[in-house]
């Protein structure tokens, strides 16, 4: 993490800390950096305006000024359990971070009563594990930045039969699945759409092309399945009820399928 993201994390950290706050070490241990970085970078936080507090003493930290702090959300216990539920099938390498921060600020918000009865329901549910391989968690970062920002990827790929090709790409998605996280993208060596396993992905970088306008393309089937859009779930006024949510397809459209990577 570098310290641009660092300085950000820190501040959502001590938002989701709420009025208990959080001490220097204690930021140094979850951040895996020194206390003096630490220190440094508390510093930098406050010199760019953000209204931390200090309490000195055995019991002192540093914490977030209220106004900086969301109000407390209300989840029912129900609730705070199918989010946990959701949060917790996010182990993908890219997300698994993102997605213990959220329930701790979950946690933060909610009354003890409250908390420990969505506790006593979550306990009653189970998730299957499916291994899978995980891509190494640089390279799953550099192809994130490349889908967010439209840019165009310089990649090493290892195919099913053990072959290693170089290829330039136009990512579209990434795609997260139960056996494996995938790249889709136009990939110029084969002049078509395709679709990359991640941890096949041996090498990325950013080629030196300007980012490329968004094409119209299909949303992807991936070893037979359809995709899920969850951007979908940050927009529940348009969901219909009695549906299937984010679905990626609608009535009267055809699904086109990606080829695998080769």
């Amino acid at each position: 993490m570098n310290r641009t993201d660092r300085l950000y994390a820190l501040v959502e950290e001590l938002r989701a800390a709420g009025p208990r706050g959080r001490t220097a070490r204690q930021l140094a241990e979850h951040f895996e950096v020194s206390v003096r970085t630490i220190e440094r970078d508390l510093s930098a936080v406050g010199q760019a305006g953000a209204p931390l507090t200090t309490r000195t003493g055995r019991t002192g930290g540093y914490t977030l000024d209220r106004s900086m702090s969301l109000p407390p959300l209300n989840f029912t216990p129900r609730e705070a359990a199918a989010v946990a539920v959701a949060l917790s099938r996010s182990e993908h390498v890219l997300f698994a971070s993102d997605a213990r921060s959220a329930l701790r600020k979950i946690v933060a918000a909610m009354p003890e009563r409250a908390l420990q009865e969505a506790r006593s329901t979550a306990e009653k549910v189970r998730l299957l594990v499916q291994p899978a391989s995980d891509p190494d968690a640089e390279i799953a970062e550099t192809i994130w930045r490349a889908v967010r920002d439209n840019h165009a990827l310089r990649i090493a790929y290892t195919d099913v039969g053990g072959v290693e090709t170089e290829r330039e790409v136009e990512p579209q998605h990434v795609v997260v699945g139960p056996n494996g996280s995938y790249l889709t993208a136009y990939c110029h060596l084969r002049g078509d759409d395709r679709v990359f396993r991640m941890d096949r992905i041996t090498r990325a970088e950013r080629t030196p092309s300007l980012p490329r306008p968004p094409r119209m393309v299909a949303e992807p089937i991936v070893d037979g399945h359809q995709t899920k859009l969850p951007a979908s779930a940050l927009h529940p006024e348009d969901l219909l009820p009695n549906t299937d949510i984010g679905l990626s397809r609608d009535r009267g459209t055809v699904v086109v399928s990606r080829r695998p990577g080769g």
